[in-house]
C-alpha cells in the first residue's frame, strides 16, 4: 500500500511540476513588471507582456560591462543564494516603455523581521534617478513590517536619486522627521515596522553598491 500510494504521488508530482514552475516563473515576471509600473492585463498575458517590454537581460562584470546576455541568463539568477556568494552575479533588465524611454531593473534580496525581503529597483537610463520599486516578503507582520508590499510605500522611491554630487549613496528609509546624515536622499518608515524598514533600506545599500560601476556607465553613456 504504501509502495503504492508513494507512486502515485510521485506521478502527481512530476505531473504538476510544469505547471508549478510556470506559476513561480510568471509570478516573477510579475515582480519585475511591477518595478517599471505595469500589470498584465490578465494572468494568461504575463509573458507576453514581459517578453514586449523587457527586451534584454544580462550578467555584469565587476566594471559594469556585461559579461553575459544568453537567453534567460539573468532571470534564472536566484536571489536568494546569489547574496551569499563572495563574488555575486549582477543581473540586469532591460526594459524599453511604451514612450520608447529605456530603464534598467536589477533585483534586490535582504532581510527583514521574520524572514526574507526581496525586490526590483528600476532606474531610469540617466543611471541616477529611482523610476519604481517593487518589494515583497515571506512573512511580515500584516500592518506592520508588510506594508513594504504596499504601492504607499514603494511610491516614496520613484524620483529619488541615487547619486549626489557624483557620489553613489544608496536610498535611505528614516523615520518621519529624521534625515540622514549622509546627504542620501531617503522615504519614510514604515510607522511600527522599525526592523523592517531598516532591512529595507540595508538590502537596497547591499545589493545597489555593486552597480555602482554600470550606473557610471549609464551617466557617461558609453553602455
Amino acid at each position: 500500500m504504501v509502495l503504492i500510494v508513494g507512486t502515485i504521488l510521485a506521478f502527481v508530482y512530476m505531473a504538476l511540476k510544469p505547471k508549478q514552475d510556470d506559476n513561480i516563473a510568471n509570478d516573477k515576471r510579475k515582480q519585475i513588471l511591477s518595478a517599471v509600473h505595469i500589470t498584465p492585463a490578465a494572468d494568461g498575458a504575463i509573458e507576453q507582456t514581459f517578453n514586449k517590454y523587457i527586451v534584454a537581460g544580462y550578467l555584469l562584470n565587476k566594471d559594469g560591462s556585461i559579461a553575459d546576455s544568453a537567453q534567460n541568463v539573468a532571470f534564472n539568477i536566484d536571489m536568494k543564494n546569489n547574496v551569499k556568494l563572495e563574488e555575486r552575479k549582477l543581473p540586469v533588465f532591460k526594459c524599453r516603455l511604451d514612450d520608447g524611454s529605456l530603464k534598467y531593473i536589477v533585483p534586490v534580496y535582504g532581510a527583514g523581521l521574520w524572514g526574507p525581503i526581496w525586490g526590483y529597483v528600476a532606474v531610469d537610463d540617466n543611471g541616477t534617478d529611482i523610476f519604481g520599486a517593487y518589494f515583497s516578503h515571506e512573512g511580515e507582520t500584516p500592518g506592520l513590517g508588510a506594508e513594504i508590499a504596499n504601492s504607499k510605500f514603494q511610491g516614496q522611491f520613484k524620483g529619488k536619486k541615487i547619486y549626489v554630487d557624483g557620489e553613489f549613496k544608496s536610498i535611505s528609509v528614516m523615520k518621519a522627521g529624521q534625515k540622514p546624515t549622509d546627504g542620501s536622499q531617503y522615504v519614510n518608515a514604515i510607522s511600527g515596522g522599525t526592523i523592517t524598514s531598516r532591512g529595507v533600506q540595508a538590502m537596497l545599500s547591499d545589493c545597489l553598491t555593486p552597480y555602482d560601476p554600470f550606473f557610471k556607465k549609464l551617466q557617461s553613456g558609453t553602455n
